[in-house]
């Protein structure tokens, strides 16, 4: 199984930004236990704060992967596009937050990716990766 994490806007500075929110860890110290968790599965990571480079490597990866493990960080409130690129694309998406959206700011309770998501986990911290791998193991 071939799985890609995609991460968004200011997902690079996890283990610094905001801890009381996203925590202490930075998500590549993340990435390597999710690598020694999962051997068998082929994991692949990419972050960019840039939107056009979020929907080109959705678009160069969507139709060659297993599945797509997205966090398109605050993009997800507003990229109609990153939205589009989710639909357009073979490859299965699970929609990926660290917070609970729904517990925060108004304007985090709209996501643009849900509607061609396969499905959408929030709110775990870190772990919300863990379980949307989870779920491609078991669907």
């Amino acid at each position: 199984m071939k799985l890609f994490i995609i991460n968004g806007p200011n997902l690079n500075l996890l283990g610094t930004r905001e801890t009381a929110i996203y925590g202490n860890a930075s998500f590549e110290s993340f990435f390597l236990v999710l690598q020694d968790q999962y051997p068998d599965i082929e994991l692949s990571y990419f972050q960019s704060n840039i939107e056009g480079e979020l929907i080109d490597t959705l678009q160069g990866v969507g139709f060659e992967y297993d599945g797509i493990i997205l966090n398109a960080g605050a993009y997800t409130h507003t990229s109609i596009g990153i939205g589009d690129t989710v639909k357009a694309i073979s490859s299965p998406v699970v929609e990926v937050h660290i917070s609970n959206t729904f517990s925060r700011e108004e304007y985090r309770h709209k996501s643009y990716i849900s509607a061609g998501a396969k499905g959408v986990i929030l709110g775990f911290g870190l772990q919300s990766y863990k379980l949307a791998i989870e779920s491609f193991i078991a669907h």
